[in-house]
Formats: C-alpha cells, structure tokens, sequence
C-alpha cells in the first residue's frame, strides 16, 4: 500500500473473501493486478509501476473519484484473467451452486467475450451493493404513514398536470407537449454525426404529455410492489380492486439494481425493456388513461423543443467534446452543458438527481444524459429512409426487430455522444451476461446501470361530471 494513492482500497480488501474466508488464504494484490510469471509479469509491472509513478508526481488523490474507478470498464484494464485461472483451475467444484454451475458452464461457452470480472468484480474489494445474489428483500417499503391517493389526476385542459398513482403516495409530473413539425435527424455537417441519423426528414407530431423527468424508483417501486409475486397481496388489499392483479411484473432482480446509488427520485435503472412497457401498461390500468413509452420521433421531437442545432442550448460538440486533439490538451469548454447534462465529465460515474440541471424549452429535464431512455421503436439504422409523405405523421419505426430504440446518452457518455439526433439500441445478449439464470431474466438487465425510461400519455379529456 506504500506505492498507492487509494489506501481504502487495503481496508474493502480486508472485507473481501480473498483475504476473508474459511480457508484462511490470502489472496494478495499482486496475485490479481498482475499477470503470473512468465506470462507479461514484467512487462506488465513496468507498465503500472510508470502510472503510479506519474499518478504520485502529477495527480491529486483527493480528486480522484475511485468508485467510478472501481467499474468493470477500468478494472478490467489491471486485473488479469491469468491471475483468476491460476488460483481457480476448476471451475465445477462439488460446492458449487446450480446458478454457480449454470454460470460457470455459459462462461466457457462464451470465454472469448467474458472475463471473470463480468461476475466477480468485487471478490476483491467488497461492496454490499454489488453482492451477486437473488435480491428478496428489494422493494419492501415502510409502513404508508402520509396520505394515500383514492383516484388518480383528472385532466380537464390539455396543460402540465401532476399523476397521481391510486393506492399510494407518489405522485409525478407530466408536460404537455403541443402538436407541430420539425427535422428529424442531422445534417450531414453536424460533429461527430453517425450514419444512422439520417437523411433528415420533416415529420409532424401530435399534441401529447411527457413525463418531466425519467420514471425515477418510487414510480417504480409502486409498480413492483403492485405486481410481483412478493408484493401483490398486501397491495390488491390496498388498493381494492382485484383486476391490477392482471398484470403480472417483476421477479426479484439480482443484487442492487440501483447499484447503491438510492431508490428514491433518482432514475430507475437495469430494468428490461419488456419491465418498462409493462410498467406502463400497468399505470394506464391504475390510472384509466393510456400511458406508454414514446415513439422515437416523440422522442426527439420533445427534446429538442422547437431548437434545430445538436442540442437544446447553444454549443457546438467540438468545443464540448474531451476526444478532440485540442480538448485532450486543454480541456473541453463544460460552461454551458454542464448546466444541462449529465455525462462523463460531471456526473462522477453515477446518475444524478434531476433537480441538478435546467430544463429545455417545453420544461422538461435530464432528456440528454443522466440514463439513456427506452423508445417503442424496433431499431433500424436505416430508419429515416422509409419515412415518406404516408408515414410523415406520427411516424413508428420498423414492423419488427432484434433490438429497441434507445435516445439521449447517459452519464457515461462524452458530449459528442448526447446530442439530440444521437441514436442506439438495446443490447440484450451483452446486458444479461452475468445473469445467471437459464432462461435469462425478462425483467431486469443484469449488466446495464445507464438506461431508464420516462413515460408518455395519449392525449385525451376527462369528462366532466
């Protein structure tokens, strides 16, 4: 530990079943961050020992932010799949769970584009949030001790209204977006443009409400408490009306799917696809009106709110950018984005709170960065080329697909990647990977802490009585 800047490192080891165990075999730090003798031992050592070096002369510990540093994406880069296997030559011993088996058996199948770390990041430095088992105890709340809502909001006038989820006590807000025209996509000119957000196309969208912020856990946490097998008694009691119990939701996740960050109004996260259409069907059941997820053009429709540049606000993503030559040199220029976005540079390796940026021109937040967001849209690169004067008017995506559409960047991406025409998808194989379930999960993505969702409401009236 004298050679480090990170000395909580030496006392989450301590925690940690390589030096914690019934063996009582210590399992020490060089066993892991280098590789064994004879195999880049020396090169490898040279290698970290010049960044320690350069670290101890040049960098200030105290602003070195070591839980983002502690994710799988840099760790991978000092700990050695070498060093796991000489410890670990079998893989199947006798005590090994049928999950342990089940998981074991997919990674040999699969070694080429795994490494142990994909399950066992924190074997060596413990954290609780991170622990790889079956969650039973996620979702229980406290006893209800504030008002409880008898009926969900009535929206008499197309304008900004507060939901309200019937049989608890979360509320959120919705915007009401107008109906109108605009480009869909980036000009070729555009920095850091990819090929599939083109050729731009003039499309026209109806009036409709969009959820203010992403969905965050309380929305969710109703939703689960509602309809999974643990939770769905107490609250058809609560709620009264036996038919919610048509939906059928979650099993209890793997681990902390908030990965610790907290489950209060920041996003919810590492849910599926499927889980966040079901969430929606599930509140267009509890709130009479038709909730879903938004259209791709919706989508970006609602984020750029009347703006035509890359963004909402003013900027060009060459000044914003840390991979530009210069940016690399000096710095990119954050003044203006970091009022807006949560990305790589600010947002410390985790999801923020939506109170911690401005809102764009219809007043909604966090619609670029903080969690990438679930459309309904089948993706398809080539999208934007089959919209034509037929299907101008609320355009959908394609018929059918492999992966669904998924917009905004999160606080893992650079500014280049948060731009409002930026598109990706789904990536369902690589985020269940440590799952250890055979069949997978459908409801929650073992290995993607950065998309959420929010939600959309059809337009309608309430009728008055």
């Amino acid at each position: 530990m004298s050679c480090h800047s990170h000395p909580q490192a030496n006392q989450s080891w301590k925690q940690s079943t390589h030096y914690d165990n019934k063996s009582g075999v210590i399992v020490h730090c060089v066993e892991c961050h280098l590789p064994p003798k004879g195999k880049g031992h020396l090169l490898a050592k040279i290698k970290h020992g010049a960044k320690d070096v350069y670290g101890k002369i040049f960098k200030d510990a105290g602003n070195i932010n070591w839980e983002k540093r502690s994710r799988l994406e840099y760790a991978k880069k000092y700990t050695y799949r070498e060093g796991c296997l000489k410890c670990h030559q079998n893989l199947f011993p006798n005590a090994l769970s049928t999950d342990g088996d089940d998981a074991h058996l997919y990674y040999t199948q699969h070694h080429e584009e795994l490494r142990c770390l994909n399950c066992h990041l924190f074997v060596g430095h413990y954290n609780k949030a991170a622990i790889h088992a079956s969650n039973i105890e996620f979702g229980k709340v406290e006893e209800i001790s504030s008002e409880v809502f008898t009926e969900s909001a009535r929206v008499e006038r197309f304008e900004n209204f507060i939901e309200k989820i019937p049989g608890t006590t979360v509320s959120f807000e919705m915007n009401a977006i107008p109906d109108g025209s605009f480009n869909i996509g980036s000009l070729d000119s555009e920095s850091f443009r990819n090929p599939g957000e083109g050729p731009v196309k003039t499309v026209k969208i109806s009036k409709f409400w969009m959820g203010k912020t992403e969905i965050s856990w309380n929305e969710y946490l109703a939703f689960f408490n509602a309809t999974s097998s643990e939770g769905r008694k107490e609250f058809s009691k609560q709620m009264n009306n036996a038919d919610v119990d048509a939906i059928t939701g979650p099993t209890p996740p793997w681990g902390a799917p908030d990965q610790g960050w907290g489950k209060t109004t920041g996003p919810a996260i590492t849910m599926s696809h499927y889980a966040a259409e079901t969430f929606c069907k599930w509140l267009s059941m509890v709130t009479g009106k038709t909730y879903r997820l938004p259209t791709e053009a919706e989508w970006e429709y609602a984020c750029r709110a009347g703006t035509q540049g890359p963004y909402f606000f003013e900027g060009d993503p060459r000044d914003f950018s840390k991979n530009t030559f210069i940016n690399k040199l000096f710095g990119p220029d954050t003044t203006t984005i970091n009022s807006y976005v949560i990305y790589s540079i600010n947002s410390n390796g985790k999801t923020n709170l939506p109170s911690e940026v401005k809102p764009n021109p219809f007043g909604l937040l966090n619609m670029l960065g903080n969690v990438s967001e679930f459309c309904q849209d089948w993706y398809s690169p080539d999208t934007y080329v089959s919209y034509n004067e037929a299907t101008i008017m609320d355009p959908r995506g394609p018929a059918d697909g492999l992966e669904h559409v998924i917009r905004g960047g999160s606080f893992k991406n650079d500014a280049a990647d948060v731009r409002c025409a930026t598109r990706d998808f789904t990536k369902t194989k690589k985020w269940l990977i440590t799952d250890p379930q055979i069949p997978k999960s459908i409801w929650w993505y073992s290995d993607c802490a950065h998309v959420g969702f929010r939600v959309v409401c059809e337009y309608y009236i309430s009728e008055k009585k």
